[in-house]
């Protein structure tokens, strides 16, 4: 949002704060500021003067201007405008002068003539955008242009989303004017409102949607191009100057934050109505785009159709043009909620939509008429005001005094105040200040910050603290013991479990945990069971995940395309259907690594991985499932429950190698040890012993090391798989398989006889099972 110093200089009675330094002081008591530009710096140099002749030059589109500049004296000048006629009044650049765009006018010789300056467009001289030709005054030659230079003060949209009042030069002025403690004026005079009753009927389908609707007639219009006054002013906040009837309305909202707009009397059809949108209905914009509506979208309309958007663009049906004699002026207010929806859906900001969205103030409207008033007198000398205004609208909200004891205020504050010193700030912010007892005060809102902004004594608080300034206050220790807040296990385990997964190599993804119905789809899942968001934030996002898979696949294709091998990881929650209830979140983390290169190396490093996570965590072969590998698929299983998957895609999946480990977090925290025992460092040396076992090729290795854990005593303390061998002197389709059996004991060092009756023991009662060894 872009505002004049020298517009807020007219409402504020002897502002005498340089513009930077009143940037600093917005920033640090209203609103954050983002600098300041100065504007129209040119403009002190540029005079007008009258062109004596204008000879064309042989062999180029250019001019040579004889002008008179006034107190400059005579100058020849080269100019390529259209217009550059003899006897015209137009706008001189001496030589020395840099314009907005950085250009330095200096001396040239054009065609083989010698140019003095320039004569200048008003795009050219930043008053407004029309670069076609050069200016064409109405002043003596001379005389300067008549607008001064500028300092435009820039804030943050977002820092004045909660102030719809902030959205106009007088509700600036007004803050500058509680900072500075200087008199602020009024630039609406409402005596000058005509009485009796509107010239057009005006109806309100739903007030909700459109609390009030105010408009008048006024006939005898001249259209024609504005003052340059009001041009640069507008310019120079970053509007389009365009006509003199629509300058006012764009003036209005700049000044008082009240969007107008105005149509053309006689191209209307009946009475006005605020209605929605029929299904299916049409309308021509302004924009010179056709807009097709449903009955989301709050229309202004006649007999015709509809002839605006509410609060977002006018129709081109009814608009202003050349010939318009008769206007009407709309001044209303809308939801603030429908103006978004609509601008939303459409796909259309305009700043008429961007001030309603933040909720005005219903009582604004009737002051904009009356500034309309004043401003189409002096544009438009004749104007005539058809009888009064149509003002029709809901019930007013009344809202209750907020109670504001000094002593809580102080508290809240950190500082002493005495209660004068409230009051002053609160009437100087326009407030209305009572005595509710000795040390309280009655407080109440004015209209425009009782919309979206103030309606606690804790916002009080914030109105006096950013106007006495927060560097006032003086820092101290909090009153109440502080206390360390109680561990939260979910999220120190996760954080944990992110450090782990790093360190093992992997990167962290994150997903957005949203899907498309396709996708779903794509991996078997039925869209029915997962949950539809009501509002998604793209078409290919409707339905939240039950499976962090998906996402995990996506990023596999994507990085296919540049690595040939990467690990990725990802933690997040699925999100389950449940009927009757909320949906379920579970918490899952989902590894995966990718490899070009055929191999089964991405499954053997995903499975330590969940040994690192889950140390005893076990592998069984499981079916497959649409998207996995048909054999190359295994359940997760920890303390007898299944915990997990670890799979290989399909290959129509991925090209290459990609596996997934999937754990659901949940379940391990669940079944996970909370106390961790301590064990002393061992004092006695182990022993260990190699044994292979001979089994068929499809032998799992986890079943085997079951059986040999089985026959071993309490000496047994690990068994290491090492690895296996097929081919001779194994007979075809048998394998080997070799671990190391590693036993010991506590309290002493195992004998000869103990070790040998450890490993006598597992030999025989793998035989007895059947099985082959090679001892």
């Amino acid at each position: 949002m872009k505002f004049s110093y020298n517009w807020i200089s007219e409402l504020v009675d002897g502002l005498d704060v340089a513009a930077a330094d009143l940037s600093n002081l917005i920033t640090l008591k209203t609103a954050e500021s983002e600098g300041v530009e100065k504007y129209g710096a040119a403009l002190a140099s540029v005079v007008a003067a009258r062109v004596e002749s204008a000879e064309p030059i042989e062999g180029s589109k250019n001019v040579k201007a004889a002008i008179d500049a006034g107190r400059l004296g005579k100058k020849t000048v080269v100019c390529g405008a259209p217009n550059c006629r003899a006897g015209i009044v137009t706008a001189y650049v001496p030589v020395g002068v840099t314009l907005g765009d950085g250009r330095e006018i200096r001396k040239a010789v054009i065609a083989g003539v010698e140019s003095e300056g320039m004569l200048a467009s008003g795009a050219e001289l930043g008053l407004n955008r029309d670069g076609a030709g050069i200016l064409e005054l109405q002043i003596s030659a001379g005389e300067l242009l008549g607008v001064a230079v500028d300092h435009i003060i820039e804030i943050d949209n977002k820092s004045l989303t909660h102030r719809p009042d902030l959205w106009g030069h007088h509700g600036m002025a007004r803050e500058v004017s509680a900072i500075l403690r200087k008199p602020l004026r009024d630039p609406v005079d409402l005596s000058i409102l005509p009485e009796g009753a509107g010239a057009i009927p005006v109806s309100i389908e739903n007030f909700e949607l459109c609390p009030r609707y105010s408009a008048l007639v006024i006939e005898n219009v001249t259209v024609q191009p504005s003052p340059l006054w009001l041009q640069y002013r507008l310019e120079a906040i970053g509007l389009n100057p365009i006509n003199n009837v629509v300058d006012v309305t764009n003036w209005i909202m700049a000044e008082i934050a009240q969007p107008m707009h105005a149509f053309d009397a006689d191209k209307l059809h009946g009475s006005i109505r605020v209605r929605s949108a029929v299904a299916g209905e049409k309308m021509g914009a302004l924009n010179g785009e056709t807009y097709e509506l449903t009955p989301s979208n709050l229309v202004i309309a006649d007999d015709s159709g509809a002839i605006a958007l509410a609060g977002v663009i006018g129709g081109a049906a009814s608009a202003i043009s050349d010939g318009t004699k008769r206007i009407i002026l709309e001044s209303a207010n809308f939801h603030a909620g429908s103006v978004r929806k609509t601008s939303s859906s459409l796909k259309l900001r305009t700043d008429a939509s961007m001030r309603f969205e933040k909720s005005q103030d219903p009582a604004n409207t009737v002051r904009g008429l009356a500034r309309a008033i004043e401003l189409l007198r002096i544009v438009s000398p004749g104007v005539r005001v058809v009888h009064g205004i149509a003002d029709v609208a809901g019930p007013v909200r009344q809202t209750d005094p907020i109670r504001l004891p000094i002593g809580w205020l102080n508290r809240k504050l950190g500082k002493e105040l005495p209660i004068i010193e409230v009051r002053r700030i609160l009437e100087a912010l326009q407030f209305g200040v009572g005595q509710g007892s000795e040390d309280v005060l009655s407080i109440t809102v004015p209209t425009w910050r009782a919309t979206k902004d103030i309606s606690l004594r804790e916002d009080l608080v914030e109105e006096v603290g950013r106007m006495i300034g927060y560097s006032s206050i003086t820092p101290t220790s909090p009153l109440l013991p502080a206390a360390v807040p109680p561990t939260n296990e979910e999220r120190q385990y996760l954080q944990g479990l992110r450090t782990l997964v790093a360190a093992q190599g992997f990167h962290e993804v994150y997903n957005y945990s949203f899907l498309s119905e396709e996708t779903v789809q794509h991996f078997g899942f039925d869209p029915e069971l997962h949950v539809k968001v009501l509002n998604p934030i793209a078409t290919d996002q409707g339905l939240m995940r039950t499976s962090l898979v998906p996402g995990i696949w996506k990023n596999l294709v994507d990085n296919s395309r540049f690595s040939d091998e990467f690990r990725l990881f990802e933690v997040g929650r699925e999100v389950h259907k449940r009927s009757g209830d909320l949906p379920l979140e579970v918490n899952h983390i989902c590894a995966a690594v990718y490899f070009k290169e055929p191999g089964a190396q991405g499954l053997f490093e995903l499975k330590r991985l969940g040994e690192c996570i889950v140390p005893g965590l076990e592998l069984r072969p499981a079916p497959a499932l649409l998207y996995e590998h048909p054999t190359r698929t295994a359940e997760a299983v920890y303390r007898g429950e299944v915990v997990g998957r670890l799979f290989e895609f399909h290959p129509s999946m991925v090209k290459g190698r990609g596996s997934v480990l999937d754990l659901n977090i949940d379940a391990l925290m669940r079944l996970c040890p909370t106390e961790t025992c301590y064990t002393s460092i061992r004092r006695f040396p182990t022993s260990a012993f190699d044994l292979s076992v001979i089994v068929p090729e499809r032998a799992l290795v986890g079943d085997i090391q079951r059986r040999l854990k089985e026959f071993g005593s309490e000496t047994l303390q690990t068994i290491e798989y090492v690895r296996q061998y097929s081919g001779a002197p194994l007979a075809e389709g048998t394998k080997s398989v070799s671990y190391r059996l590693t036993v010991g004991a506590a309290d002493r060092t195992l004998s000869s006889e103990e070790l040998g009756e450890a490993r006598t023991r597992v030999i025989d009662g793998m035989r007895e099972l059947g099985f082959d060894l090679r001892v």
